[in-house]
């Protein structure tokens, strides 16, 4: 590894980080379909994609410390492995949260999903992760901004699922479990949302060399306060 230039190796490692978002979006997709479409079959690939996930993000951290010990950057490089390994967390645990909505599968009937709109959800999360990837791969720090922007988005929705299960369960004939079930899979969405906004405010860091996750945390919970 030592041998090649540095930039080369930080371009494949970030080519590699690219690659495994690719796997993680899809399988969240797939997640979404599987449950709506009671597929055992697409669970069972989901749950051996996501293995792939674990291997590949572990693989991906090792090749990084690697490069760590052996190249020693300092500025932009080393703020940039430091990103890399973090987003590969951050991945590795959205693909975690679709084996969760797997997991729910045998709990909520495809009526019952039908009735929120996880899809949107879904797709609003996916393409918030994809954002946050296309942010750190051209440095754009307003790209990024957009992303923390979008997170809100799925908060709002998180919400009114979270306001339609509690309506619901007032009726003495509602199916609890499904309901909770529903609950879980909003907040599993709301999760990866959090997690694209996490890789976004690691962006900010790469461009800036300011760390401004914590602020980013503050800021939602003066926002929520406001509300209440």
């Amino acid at each position: 590894m030592s041998s090649r230039p540095v930039h080369e190796l930080i371009k494949e490692l970030s080519q590699v980080l690219v690659q495994l978002s690719d796997k993680v979006v899809e399988n969240l997709f797939n997640a979404l379909h599987a449950v709506k479409h009671q597929d055992e079959h697409g669970a069972r690939q989901i749950r051996i994609i996501d293995h792939e996930i674990d291997v590949a993000e572990v693989n991906l951290e090792e090749r990084c410390l690697a490069f760590l010990a052996l190249q020693q950057p300092v500025a932009r490089d080393l703020r940039t492995i430091v990103t890399i390994i973090k987003i590969n967390d951050d991945l590795e645990r959205i693909g975690d949260l679709a084996v969760h909505i797997i997991d729910r599968m045998p709990e909520i009937s495809p009526e019952m999903l039908d009735s929120f709109a996880f899809e949107d959800m879904g797709a609003h999360a996916a393409e918030m992760v994809k954002k946050s990837i296309e942010a750190f791969i051209s440095k754009d720090r307003l790209l990024a901004d957009q992303v923390c922007a979008l997170d809100e988005e799925i908060d709002v929705m998180h919400r009114s699922v979270f306001k339609k299960v509690t309506t619901l369960m007032k009726n003495q004939d509602s199916d609890v479990d499904q309901l909770i079930a529903a609950l879980s899979i909003s907040r599993y969405i709301e999760r990866m949302a959090d997690h694209a906004s996490r890789i976004a405010y690691e962006v900010i860091y790469l461009v800036t060399g300011e760390i401004v996750r914590h602020k980013g945390v503050l800021y939602e919970k003066l926002i929520e306060s406001i509300k209440e």
